[in-house]
C-alpha cells in the first residue's frame, strides 16, 4: 500500500515524517528503495538535527547514493506539496455545498419534459469539454530524477558546469538540490536532482539535445540517470 506524505518543506510536515520514521529504517519495506529517493528529493535541504529520525534516515540514504545507489522498487509513495488534499478529504469545500443547495433549488423550476434549448446544449458541451480536460490534467504525473553529470577532467570549472546545467530551461522542468561527489584522481562529478512533468519533459531527449551539445559540452563529458521515480499521479 502506497504511503502518502504531506508538505515536507514545512515544520509540521517534517514532524510527521520524523514520527513516521521513529520505528522505521526506510520509507517502505526493509531495504532502501525508490520510495526513499522520492522523499529524499522532496526535501529542499539537509534536515535539522531537531528531527532526529529524519536526519538519521537522510544521512543514510545520502551515503547510499554516493556509494552504490538504490535499486529497490519499494511499495509506492506520494508526496503532496501541501495539506490541501488532506483537508479536502476530511471536509468538502463550502462552495461545493452551496452549489449543491443552489442546484436543489433550481430543480423546482426545471421542466423535466421540456425540449433542450440551444443554450442548454452549449452549456452541456462546455461542461463535457471541461470534464475531459480535467481528466487529461490528472493523468499527467511528475517524476523525480537524480542525475550524475561528469566533467572532462579535474581542471573543469565545476561551478561553471553547474551554471551551464541549470541554464537549461524547459516547461515542466524544475532543478533541485545538488552536490559535488568525488570520483577519484581529484575529479568530482555533479549530482543534481530535478522534478519533471512526464508529459512535457523527456530526460533522454534533454540529455541528448541540451546537456551534451554546445556550448554546455565544453564542461560536460556525459550524463547518467542514477534514479528515476514517479512521485505524483
Amino acid at each position: 500500500m502506497a504511503v502518502t506524505l504531506y508538505n515536507l518543506k514545512s515544520e509540521s510536515g517534517l514532524k510527521k515524517l520524523d514520527e513516521f520514521l521513529l520505528t522505521r529504517s526506510y520509507i517502505t519495506g526493509y531495504q532502501a528503495s525508490k520510495d526513499d529517493i522520492t522523499v529524499y528529493s522532496a526535501l529542499s535541504s539537509v534536515p535539522s538535527n531537531e528531527y532526529v529520525n529524519v536526519a538519521r534516515w537522510y544521512k543514510h540514504i545520502d551515503a547510499l547514493l554516493r556509494i552504490s545507489g538504490v535499486s529497490g522498487e519499494g511499495s509506492g509513495v506520494i508526496v503532496e506539496s501541501s495539506l490541501v488534499a488532506e483537508e479536502a478529504i476530511a471536509t468538502p469545500p463550502a462552495a461545493d455545498t452551496k452549489a449543491t443547495e443552489a442546484e436543489d433549488d433550481d430543480d423546482d423550476d426545471v421542466d423535466l419534459f421540456g425540449e433542450e434549448t440551444e443554450e442548454e446544449k452549449k452549456a452541456a458541451e462546455e461542461r463535457a469539454a471541461a470534464v475531459k480536460a480535467s481528466g487529461k490534467k490528472k493523468e499527467s504525473g511528475k517524476s523525480s530524477v537524480l542525475l550524475d553529470v561528469k566533467p572532462w577532467d579535474d581542471e573543469t570549472d565545476m561551478k561553471k558546469l553547474e551554471e551551464a546545467v541549470r541554464s537549461v530551461k524547459l516547461d515542466g522542468l524544475l532543478w533541485g538540490a545538488s552536490k559535488l561527489v568525488p570520483v577519484g584522481y581529484g575529479i568530482k562529478k555533479l549530482q543534481i536532482m530535478m522534478t519533471i512533468v512526464d508529459d512535457l519533459v523527456s530526460v533522454d531527449n534533454m540529455v541528448e539535445d541540451y546537456l551534451t551539445v554546445e556550448p554546455i559540452n565544453e564542461y560536460v563529458q556525459s550524463c547518467d540517470i542514477v534514479a528515476f521515480n514517479k512521485i505524483c499521479k
